[in-house]
């Protein structure tokens, strides 16, 4: 038995070296955002590199985070008074139904575009580890911010972070 035991143990070790040494590739800010092709509920496939010389606001969301719903009305009053020919803001479906984000948009007047990450590639290349997970990218496709948690969006403090960057 302790023959067997030995034998596994110099097979496997390797394997278990190997594996402990890798780690993900974590997004940081400074980084160049992942880009991503994505459709919106409505249709329109959205392409991150595309939206170049504009300031770029990416929300991951789900309707089952409270916090998420919570953040809602504040991004969409920050969408409603921000000028879209310099900013974009998308909020991207993590792990979640789409007619009930449907729904759940409809219900609170939500109209800021909604991407359906279904098999959640896009969430898992910007590194996400919980929701909301919100991101700031720069008019050259730069991260140049990230908020974990809900974030009053329509605050003079995030308005003034958010002109910084499309006054750039």
């Amino acid at each position: 038995m302790k023959k067997l035991f030995f034998i596994a143990l110099v097979f496997c070790m390797p394997l278990f070296i190997f594996a402990c040494g890798q780690t993900p590739a974590l997004l940081k800010v400074g980084d160049p955002a992942p880009d991503f092709s994505l459709k919106d509920r409505k249709g329109k496939t959205w392409i991150l590199s595309e939206l170049k010389g504009q300031v770029v606001l990416v929300n991951f969301w789900a309707t089952w985070c409270p916090p998420c719903r919570e953040e809602m009305p504040s991004m969409q009053k920050l969408y409603a008074r921000l000028p879209g020919e310099n900013f974009k803001m998308l909020a991207i479906l993590n792990k979640d139904k789409p007619a009930l984000a449907d729904f759940v948009a409809t219900q609170i007047g939500f109209t800021i575009p909604i991407l359906n990450d279904q098999d959640n590639q896009v969430s898992s290349n910007f590194s996400i580890i919980g929701l909301p997970e919100t991101f700031i990218i720069d008019k050259q496709g730069i991260l140049r911010e990230k908020f974990i948690g809900p974030v009053k969006w329509d605050s003079p403090v995030s308005i003034k972070m958010l002109m910084k960057y499309i006054n750039q």
